[in-house]
């Protein structure tokens, strides 16, 4: 995907030595939350779980990169910005908190849709791995395949509450993956599952 490199790029200037996982998940949430409205530095740290300074760095890069721009009124999504958000959102479609299950290993959990990943997905190890990296507690790929919810790995299926919650809130298809990101707090969640799907584009 052409925008992965991209958010590799800021994300790497904004915090060098980092998990790229971490850095990228919070540039593409930095992104979304800048995109519902003008908002300002603190605001946005608050969202994000980053300190003045980090968010400082990020604003600067992203500034930089023709993404958002800075005013009065706060930081805003450029055109090239919004450009970016709409091909991203074509794949990474944007998820739900999701209610602990056997399937997940954390109180606190949230869910994204990935547009036809599948077949991207082996064993859901490289998105643990990067939920993990990025500070959350691990994350669960489900993949939607020949009309049945699978976790890869897992002899059986998933629990099947969690099947009729995923599909009434994110719709999967045929060939669509689900990555549920699970962490200590909310924030942990949705970064784990931002990190896991950008694995999977």
């Amino acid at each position: 995907m052409s925008f992965k490199p991209l958010l590799r790029r800021v994300a790497e200037k904004m915090a060098p030595g980092r998990s790229p996982s971490f850095g990228e998940a919070k540039i593409l949430r930095a992104l979304e939350i800048i995109s519902e409205g003008g908002i300002g530095r603190a605001s946005l740290g608050k969202r994000l779980g980053l300190g003045e300074g980090v968010v400082r760095t990020m604003t600067r890069h992203l500034t930089g990169e023709g993404l958002v721009e800075v005013s009065t009124r706060g930081i805003s999504t450029s055109k090239k910005g919004q450009r970016l958000l709409d091909e991203i959102h074509a794949v990474i479609i944007l998820g739900t908190e999701t209610p602990p299950t056997e399937d997940t290993v954390g109180a606190y959990n949230h869910a994204l849709l990935v547009k036809g990943a599948v077949h991207r997905v082996r064993f859901g190890v490289e998105q643990r791995d990067a939920a993990l990296l990025a500070g959350a507690k691990g994350a669960t790929t489900m993949v939607f395949r020949e009309g049945r919810a699978m976790i890869p790995g897992v002899d059986k299926g998933p629990v099947q509450s969690l099947i009729v919650f995923l599909v009434e809130r994110l719709r999967p298809a045929e060939g669509d993956a689900v990555v549920i990101g699970t962490g200590d707090n909310a924030l942990e969640a949705e970064t784990g599952a931002y990190s896991a799907a950008l694995t999977l584009v």
